[in-house]
């Protein structure tokens, strides 16, 4: 027979979040597939603690680099009939974290696949923001580049589900300051931080309050931040042609119009500096020589 996957639930800082049954199939699975072989050694430790191990028990890597070849030697590893437990280095392994691919390439082998539940950082965030759960949209990392970043928040300000969003500490200060001109600083949201740890911290606020506080200093430690979905007083859709015509006559030539516009409609910055372009030289007043 076959083995099972176990997609395994770890703590995301609190080790007394490693939940019984995710301490069982820990002792019990024949491979530890890892994102940190050394990381993990920390959970075996209290796993084993609970109860005897399975003999020949071995660790191996699976991390973005190598998750696409791992995953075929975990299949061949599943169909000798071995049981292997798949884990990130903290959470819920495939969110914004390794694991996607092995899931993946199991189904696809027609192999079983068994979750076993627990921490996720988004989720903790999410009940401690006092913002609503009744429905929610995972953003998980948003794009480094600031024009890519504008364009999907852009895209993403009349969406009604409270938003979950992963980002690095030095990063924090200018994703805040995105979403604020995407959706208005008044948009209500939550910094959380450091979650399950000994310095948690949650701060709750407006966007523009919450980017004027981590504009100059960079929160410690792994964030995520949670925004309120789309009221009823969110605008309708944006005439953009219009708003093209209004900011070129106040002075702005196509390259600051696109930027101004891109976070404000979630159109492709390169689309609206083209029609930019196109009504600025119908005016007669736009050489072009800003594209970006």
């Amino acid at each position: 027979m076959s083995g099972t996957l176990y997609v395994v639930s770890t703590p995301i800082g609190n080790l007394e979040d490693l939940s019984p049954r995710a301490a069982r199939v820990l002792r019990e699975a024949d491979v530890i597939a890892a994102e940190d072989t050394r990381a993990v050694q920390v959970l075996l430790d209290r796993a084993d603690a609970g109860g005897e191990v399975r003999g020949g028990r071995r660790v191996v890597s699976v991390f973005e680099g190598n998750e696409a070849a791992r995953a075929e030697a975990l299949v061949a590893e599943l169909a000798a009939g071995k049981d292997v437990a798949l884990v990130s280095e903290a959470g819920t392994p495939g969110v914004s974290d390794p694991g996607e691919r092995v899931v993946r390439a199991a189904i696809d082998a027609g192999l079983a696949v068994v979750p076993v539940p627990g921490p996720v950082a988004a989720i903790a965030a999410l009940v401690a923001s006092g913002l609503s759960a009744a429905q929610f949209r995972f953003v998980g990392f948003p794009p480094r580049e600031a024009g890519a970043r504008g364009e999907l928040f852009g895209k993403l300000r009349a969406d009604p589900a409270t938003l979950l969003i992963y980002e690095a500490p030095d990063r924090v200060g200018a994703t805040l300051a995105t979403l604020a001109g995407a959706f208005g600083g008044a948009r209500a949201a939550c910094v959380s931080r450091e979650l399950t740890k000994r310095f948690e911290e949650h701060v709750r606020g407006p966007l523009a309050e919450l980017a004027a506080r981590f504009a100059e200093t960079a929160p410690r430690g792994e964030c995520c931040i949670v925004v309120a979905g789309a009221g009823d007083e969110v605008v309708a859709a944006v005439d953009i042609e219009a708003e093209v015509r209004a900011l070129l006559a106040s002075g702005l030539g196509p390259k600051d119009v696109a930027q101004r516009l891109v976070v404000k409609t979630g159109r492709p910055r390169r689309e609206l500096y083209q029609l930019a372009l196109s009504l600025a030289r119908a005016r007669g007043g736009e050489s072009g020589s800003d594209e970006p």
